[in-house]
């Protein structure tokens, strides 16, 4: 009889030790939630992630990847974050304004990059770090800096002068930059949650946006818009950012074997930006619904003259000394 005990206890006490052991090995999931399609720039670069991620831990991190809006929209993810109900997001710069960090909306300014190698002095070096931090006391810890590219306008009427937009309601991302921007070009600024603006653009809600070509293409907004200036009056780009009580949890090597993850990830994100947005207005063009025009150099200086003007007036906002960082290390590299 108390064989039987000793011979029942080890085998409770086996399947418990058992139980632990496949508890301990559960894999580690990472939820990447992002609003924009799978096939652009930012959706093929979390699929590349989740991959290097998953290799490179040997499955102990499971990325679970949400494109196009799937858990949250635009001003649900950020909260969503914070609260942990996901781990990791992509969000555009413009979208940290409403937690305070205001200084993140320079990347919103009309002009302020006037090429990726200028964007790069900032963003790869103190300034982009520096702003990173500024994300900590809100629970986040700021990843990597993933590009879209330069924005392109678009509209059911031509928009070669600023005059053109007077009147017009154009969308915009929640920005008080870029609110300012299309004030200073006489329109009217809507800010809607990404996800909508099709449908806006169908219904006359809107009237235009503004858009990199990948994200006009693979949201299949140049269905419902007549024309396409390529202005590159602005810059679109993202933050990749975690929850930080999640981050600082994980497993040191763990933690090492994502930011090596995280870092190839941003240099193929990097690679194929340009490349995408290139063949997106190439796409375009031969669908044959919108006309897409290049400013030409007068028209190019009668929009500068008009949007210039934006960084004194956000200046207050986002800070005068960090605009006058940014345009010394962009003219260092021009």
């Amino acid at each position: 009889m108390k064989i039987k005990s000793v011979v029942a206890a080890l085998a409770l006490f086996a399947g418990a030790s058992f139980a632990l052991d496949a508890f301990a090995q559960a894999p580690i999931i990472i939820k990447f939630s992002h609003v924009v399609a799978t096939d652009t720039p930012k959706g093929r670069a979390a699929e590349r992630f989740k991959d290097l991620a998953e290799k490179m831990t040997k499955g102990r991190v499971k990325v679970e990847v949400y494109p196009n809006s799937q858990l949250y929209k635009d001003k649900e993810e950020l909260e969503a974050l914070q609260l942990g109900a996901v781990q990791m997001l992509a969000p555009s710069l413009a979208k940290f304004g409403p937690l305070g960090v205001k200084e993140f909306e320079a990347f919103d300014l009309p002009y302020i990059f006037p090429t990726k190698a200028a964007l790069y002095a900032v963003t790869e070096g103190p300034i982009g770090k520096s702003l990173m931090q500024k994300l900590e006391p809100k629970g986040i810890t700021g990843l990597a800096y993933w590009d879209n590219g330069f924005k392109v306008m678009s509209a059911n009427k031509p928009l070669h002068m600023p005059a053109d937009f007077r009147g017009l309601k154009m969308r915009i991302q929640s920005s008080k930059v870029l609110d300012a921007q299309m004030r200073a070009l006489g329109a009217n600024p809507q800010a809607l949650a990404f996800s909508e603006v099709y449908q806006a653009l169908q219904t006359g809600v809107v009237d235009g946006t503004e858009n990199p070509p990948s994200n006009m293409y693979t949201q299949k907004m140049h269905e419902v818009q007549k024309h396409v200036t390529v202005s590159n009056h602005g810059y679109l780009g993202y933050a990749v950012i975690v929850n930080k009580k999640f981050w600082d949890g994980l497993p040191a090597d763990v933690r090492g074997q994502l930011q090596q993850a995280m870092a190839d990830a941003t240099k193929y994100e990097k690679a194929i930006a340009q490349q995408d947005n290139d063949m997106a207005l190439e796409a375009i063009r031969k669908a044959g619904k919108t006309t897409i025009y290049n400013l030409n150099p007068q028209e190019q200086a009668a929009w500068r003259k008009a949007l210039l003007p934006v960084q004194k007036q956000m200046a207050d906002r986002v800070g005068q000394d960090l605009i006058n960082q940014i345009n010394k290390a962009t003219a260092s590299v021009q």
